[in-house]
Formats: structure tokens, sequence, C-alpha cells
């Protein structure tokens, strides 16, 4: 069965080349055709686990409680705040903001209302309210109000006076959260039984039907997010301004998204063209490898369109990455055939061709295979985009293995034989010196490999999965200076949320009432008829004692230093408090006050604070990323303890959500996920050295280098105190996947070698002189190309770059030492007898 398809795959590529190309054309022409249907995605889908628990609960407390999409605009005048220029900058901007099409409301120190300025009383409140509009207003005494009060402070205004923040918010898109309920609600029907044909259909429906949405959106949020920065270039004359909000980071996410493949795309290819025009000196043999890697790309572009697969930020380096790893399978072929035609000048084009395949296709079939299984690993991710971009390496490397193998022999025989190598280049050079060194210090190149182990585990145990997400982006981009000063002066930004239930003691009493009630012989029939109101249910936390409580929970967060703005239902309280002579108003005070207070303060004050029935609690807060030593999940921890142990709150009755418990709960499911598949592609490679090299012995001493290498990544990332991010945390899996393909065709070729003369040196020198040119021409190219990623605006795919690097060339530098000094030490293929063979 094997040789009949060995046959065939030579009579198509050798005796009919034409037809071969002309396959090879049809198949990419028609996978780019759906190069229309490409897209980017940077929405908060994209960095959240697809089956947390926590998501769900997020989302249900977002049907509860609301939620408003809008932009925020940071102000921070050149003159006085109060000045009537800095104040006409704000009016102008408001005129202008009101006009666009999806706003709904803005809300700015110019039209909230003022209860300090001058004071007013609780009965007032109903009555309509100053604002620094109002022609009398006295300015100083509201900016004064504006830095202290508790609903303003740190919120509209910086303590300092110095900056407000403008919220331009938006009109509810009733489609889009109609299209995502509903997504959301067969997804959790999925697996449940009675979930059939029928149901997966609408569910497929539901996904296409959310993401076509979804991208006419992301496209109306950019051309809105233009028109508000074009807004604001109108009045920077009279303020310094950053825009933010999660629109505006999901339009200039997607913009770096599309700078990243194109600038990768580009200096990849450029790069390319150089290296192969200075290693091969030949216009045939950089035109031919190049055309492999653009096709591929192309046909992969394609297919991600076809199947409606949206690169996120996580993806955005496949591309470069994809043409980094095709190019490192031609070379390869390159070097191989340049060798043959080398020693045999005489040969025809057709066994050139044939042997380059058939001495190329096991070794180049194993180190696809290997990579492959690198990036599956991706796969048993919960985290789409990291699922995704998974499956595209692993269908991209087989499309490039497959296209190559088509490709390249198929244009060789349509030209004449050419050299390839040179015996007298400066790379044969190189590599033969290492060889002498390795061979002349095979001790200490072992000892100090087992230095840089030690030295590396101390480095992983320092390793944090962490990080500030503003430290994802270089401080010359508006994402991090609009982050950095609402994270400075407005109170912070990622939005953590605590949900507080009752008691238990709290529901029993609750069953008692309902019984007693039931159980009551003398309960009027005819009561109802004649009540004038029906009684206010009993509820939890509206009362004194247990708002004072809150009021104690919201004051010992808000003097937690990670911490900035907090908002409660305690927020109100504390109004009200101030406009009573600072008193808690008596407990039937209170429930008068929650009758009058007005409909639009509620929406602001106690809606997104207290439930309709006011038995559970939401205080919002929102992180300060400013700090480097901010550390996201001990804050979580220490938040708990302070609950449980100082409030004396039964952590069963706390729930924490939000943004940041999402991000981190991705961020911690990545990293144990990665573990696992760590070793499990470990053990993969493993058992496929073994089937390969059909050597225990051998595939064991194989993979050390490679294992020191992606060590010694983690080890400086530990020392350096660079933080696992969704991408630095897969750099490990990745690296010794790409890492391994050095690995085996130098074993490969070193048994090839030492069967024609079992003599361990010799083998390592020929060794060197030939694959070693290979495995330097890849290796370089390796590096240089992921160090490209170097060009990227978002600072994980920067580290995730130079790190790969750098391990590529560590990786290069194993095989070249390491591994060569340990098959010499250790002659893992017998060691040579007499008559020249080798023994056990």
């Amino acid at each position: 069965m094997g040789r009949t398809i060995v046959r065939g795959y030579e009579k198509l590529v050798l005796d009919h080349p034409k037809v071969a190309l002309s396959l090879v054309l049809a198949l990419t022409l028609f996978l780019g055709f759906y190069t229309h249907n490409f897209k980017l995605d940077a929405s908060a889908d994209s960095l959240v686990l697809e089956n947390d628990r926590d998501l769900e609960y997020f989302r249900t407390m977002v049907k509860k409680y609301g939620s408003s999409e809008y932009h925020i605009i940071t102000y921070t005048p050149h003159d006085d705040m109060m000045s009537e220029r800095s104040l006409n900058g704000l009016r102008a901007l408001k005129k202008e903001l009101s006009k666009m099409p999806r706003v709904e409301s803005i809300v700015s120190i110019l039209d909230v209302p003022l209860i300090d300025s001058p004071k007013v009383r609780l009965s007032e409140l109903a009555d309509k309210l100053r604002t620094l509009e109002t022609p009398d207003t006295d300015r100083q005494m509201a900016l004064k109000e504006f830095r202290t009060s508790p609903i303003y402070s740190n919120l509209l205004m910086s303590p300092d006076g110095k900056t407000t923040a403008i919220q331009v918010n938006l009109k509810r898109d009733e489609k889009y959260f109609e299209l995502l309920y509903k997504r959301n609600d067969l997804r959790l029907e999925k697996g449940q039984p009675g979930f059939g044909v029928k149901e997966q259909a609408e569910l497929d429906k539901a996904v296409k039907d959310f993401k076509q949405y979804l991208a006419y959106l992301n496209d109306l949020q950019s051309k809105e997010v233009e028109q508000i920065r074009q807004i604001m270039d109108g009045q920077r004359d009279k303020a310094d301004m950053f825009l933010g909000g999660v629109n505006m980071i999901t339009s200039d996410m997607v913009d770096f998204i599309r700078y990243d493949l194109i600038v990768f795309g580009i200096g990849v290819i450029c790069f390319l063209i150089i290296a192969l025009g200075f290693f091969f000196k030949r216009f045939r043999w950089v035109l031919l490898p190049m055309t492999c890697c653009l096709l591929s790309a192309f046909a992969m572009l394609g297919y991600l369109g076809f199947m409606d697969w949206r690169v996120t930020v996580i993806s955005s380096n496949f591309v470069s990455i994809l043409l980094i790893i095709t190019m490192s399978l031609t070379i390869h072929l390159i070097v191989h055939y340049g060798e043959l035609y080398a020693r045999h000048p005489d040969f025809d084009q057709r066994t050139l061709v044939q042997r380059t395949v058939r001495h190329m296709f096991g070794p180049c079939f194993y180190t696809a295979l290997t990579t492959i299984v690198a990036f599956s690993s991706l796969v048993v991710s919960d985290i789409r985009p990291v699922i995704d971009f998974g499956w595209m390496m692993t269908i991209g490397i087989a499309l490039a293995f497959t296209l190559s193998f088509f490709l390249f022999p198929s244009a060789l025989m349509l030209v004449k034989p050419a050299p390839a190598v040179s015996s007298r280049d400066m790379t044969r050079a190189i590599t033969e010196q290492i060889s002498t060194y390795t061979q002349k210090h095979k001790s200490l190149i072992v000892g100090v490999c087992i230095l840089l182990a030690i030295l590396s585990a101390v480095g992983i145990s320092k390793l944090r999965v962490d990080n500030r997400f503003i430290d994802y982006f270089k401080k010359s981009t508006e994402i991090y200076q609009g982050l950095e000063v609402i994270d400075k002066q407005l109170g912070g930004t990622t939005p953590l949320d605590i949900f507080i239930q009752p008691d238990q003691e709290f529901y029993k009493f609750l069953e008692e009432q309902k019984q007693a009630k039931d159980d009551d012989p003398f309960d009027d029939p005819f009561g109802d008829a004649f009540a004038e109101e029906e009684p206010e249910p009993e509820n939890y936390w509206f009362h004194v004692d247990t708002l004072n409580k809150v009021e104690a929970i919201h004051d010992g967060l808000a003097a937690m230093e990670e911490i900035g703005k907090v908002q409660s239902i305690a927020t109100a309280m504390k109004v009200v408090k101030h406009l009573n002579d600072g008193k808690m108003p008596e407990e039937y005070d209170l429930a008068l006050i929650r009758k009058l207070i007005p409909e639009k303060v509620k929406k602001s004050l106690v809606y997104p604070y207290l439930s309709d029935d006011a038995n559970q609690i939401r205080i919002t807060m929102r992180i300060v990323e400013a700090d480097p030593t901010m550390h996201r999940k001990a804050l979580i921890e220490k938040i708990r303890k302070f609950l449980v142990e100082d409030m004396g709150i039964a952590n069963d009755r706390i729930r924490f959500s939000g943004m940041a418990i999402l991000y981190n709960n991705m961020l911690y499911s990545l990293y144990d996920s990665q573990i696992v598949t760590l070793g499990f592609v470990f053990f993969s490679i493993l058992g496929m050295f073994v089937i390969s090299f059909r050597n225990v012995y051998l595939a064991l001493i194989a993979i050390v280098p490679n294992l020191l290498a992606a060590s010694l990544v983690l080890g400086i990332m530990g020392w350096f105190g660079i933080p696992l991010d969704m991408m630095t945390i897969t750099i490990a899996a990745i690296t010794i996947g790409i890492a391994v393909d050095d690995t085996i065709h130098y074993i490969h070729r070193f048994k090839v070698e030492f069967a024609r003369n079992p003599d361990y040196i010799e083998t390592v020198n020929r060794c060197h002189g030939s694959i070693g040119r290979a495995i330097y021409y890849t290796s370089i190219t390796v590096t240089i190309g992921f160090s490209i990623l170097a060009l990227s605006k978002f600072i994980p795919t920067i580290y995730f770059g130079l790190l790969t690097g750098f391990a590529m060339v560590v990786a290069l530098m194993n095989n070249l030492t390491l591994l060569a000094a340990m098959l010499i030490l250790l002659k893992p293929l017998g060691r040579p007898t007499a008559d020249g063979s080798s023994g056990p």
C-alpha cells in the first residue's frame, strides 16, 4: 500500500510536474477566493473562558442589574478647571458628541446635580436641583463638591480638581443583546437531555448570526471611535484629552492586529528574501521557497475566511509563524538537494529530486508532526482565541508541508540541475569550529548545561501568572495613556464586583413568616379589599444596621491601596447622611426616603447596587493597575479575608464577578492547561522520537537539549519578573515543538553517517559539516523571523517573539554542542568494534 502511494506520488510529481503544479494552483485559488471573508476580532468575548461558571454568573448579573455601553473622555484643561475657556471646551465637546446617532446621553460636570453647592435638604431631593450651568452657581464651591463628593470624586473629577471625565452613554443595542443571549442560552442547553440535531442547528445559526452582527458592530464602533477623536481634535488647544472605554480598546486592538499582520508579513517576507539570497546566492533558491511560503499563507488566509475563523490579538502572528516554519522546511530540502548535486554532479534532475524527496520526507514529516503536536496542545484550552490559534497553526503546518512536497519537487523538475551549497562558505567553517570545540570540551559543555538547568529550575519557581492589563501596551499608545490617566486620576481601570447575599437566618425567618401567614386561622378574607396599600415585603439590606455594615465594607475596600473608586448602596447613604446632618435616618424615615427618592436618582445610586427585593447588594470597584506590585489573585484573596474575618460575612454569601475575575480565570486556566499539555507534548514527541529513531536510549538523549531550551526561557522569565500572560504562557510547548525539528534532522543524518563509518567523532564532524549547515540556516531564519514580532504594538507579542527567538538560538547551540557531546560520551548506537561495525 505504502509503495503504491509512493509510486503514484512520484509519477505525478516527477513525471507530470505541470499537472502537480496545476493542482497546487487550483487548490490555492479555490481557498484564496474566500480571503475576502477574512475578519479580525478583538471583542471582550475573545479574552474569557467559554465554559467558565463565573462568566455565566457575570452574564446573569448583567441581565439583572443592567449594563450600559459608553465611551470615556478624560479632559485635563490647560487653564483652571472652572475657567470660562475650559468650560467652553466641555460645552463644545458635549454639543458635537450629542449629534452622533448612537449617543443617548452625556454625563459631565456641566449637567450633574449639585447637592452641596450650596447644601440642600433631604426634602428638596425631589425638586429640580442646581447644576454647574445654573446661572448663579458658585463655581469654586461646585469644584469643591466635585472633588470631595462620594458620588463624583474619583469618578467625574480627580481629587486634585485638574482632570474631569466625560461619559458618552450609547443607546442600548437590543439586537446585539438579543443575539448574544440567544447564543449563550443555547450554549448552556448543549449537553443537556433533549438537545438534539435540531437544537444544534439552532445553536450553529445563533453563533453565525452573532458573529456576523458582531463584525458589523465592530466596523460601526471603529467609525464611531474615529469620529469621537475628530471631535476631540477640535478642542485639543484647550485641554489634554484621552479616549477610553471598551469600544475604544476593541477598535484600537483591531488596528493593532491589522498592523501586526501587515508589518509581520512584510517584515518576514523581506527578511526571508534577504536570508535566502545570502545563504544560497541563486535566484531560483529565493523564488522557489518564497513561492511555497506565500502560497501556503495565502491558502491559509482563504481557509480562515471559508471557515469564518476570526484572527485575534493572540493569533495575529500566525502568518509570520507559518512563513517561518514553511521556510525552515524548504531550506532543508534545498540544502540536501545541494549536497547531492555537489557529490553527484552527473546525476540528472529526476534522480536528484527523487533522492532529495525520499531522503527528506521522513525527517520533514516528523518535524512537521512534532510542531503540529506543540500547537495542537493549545486546543485543550477553554479560551476560544487560543483554541483557534492552535487549530490555525495545526492546519496551516499540514497545508504547508503538503504544498511544499508537491510544489518544490514539481517546480524543480521544470528546470535544469544547479548547485545550492558551497563547500567553502562561512557557515560550514562556523559549524566545523563548533564541532572541534565540542569534542575538546565535552565534559565542560555538559557541566555548564547542568548548571543552566539548575538556574532555570530556580527561575521557573519565581514565575507568576498575572499581569496588569495596562502593561500590554506601549507607553506611546493612546490605550496606555488613557488607561494611565483613568487609573491614577479617576479611580482605577479594571472593574471588580462583589455580590453579597443575606445570611441563612434571614431565609429561615422569611419561611417562618410565610408559614405563619398560611396557618393564621383568623386571616381576614376581606382584608385585602379594604387595604390601602400592599405592605412592603421584608428585606435584608435596607435597614439601618445592615446599611451601616455595608458602609463599613465600602470604606474598608476604599482604604485598600490597590482599590480606586468604590460604589455601592452606601454611596447613596453617605449622601443621605450628609444631608441629614451626618446622621443615619431612623428606620421609619429610611423606608420613606426609599419611596421618595426620585426615579432618576434611583437609576444612578440605588438600582445598580441593590436588588429589587433589597436582598442582594452589589459593590462595584475599580482596581488601580498603576501599582507595579499589584497581584490580581492576591488582591481577591485579601478582599475575601477582609469580608470574612473583619466583617463577619460567611464565605458562601460572597461572590466575586467582573472582568477582573474573568480575566484572572482565563490566565490560570491557560496556565493549568499548559502544564498538563506540556507533559503531553513532551511524551508525544518522545514517542515520535522512539518511532523515528527506533532507539529508546537515543530518543531520551535527543529530548534533553530541547527541554533545556524551553526551561531556560521560562527560567529567564522568572528571574527577570516577566509574567506569564495569554501569549508567553504558550512559549514552552511551542518552543519544544519547533526546536525539536533540528534535533530530528541531526539525529536522522547522524544515524545515516554512523552506519557508513561507525566512529562517533568522525560522524559528528560530518554531521556538523552537512546537516549542521541546514540547522544553522533554519535556526537563524526562525530566530530573526520571530524577532520581527518585536515590531508589534502589543507587549505580549513582543515578549513572545523575542523569547521564542532566544529559545531557537539556545536550541541551535544545544543541538550543535550538548547533543553532539552526549552522543560522543554516551554512545547510544553502540561502541565501535575492531572490524569497524558498532556493537552493544
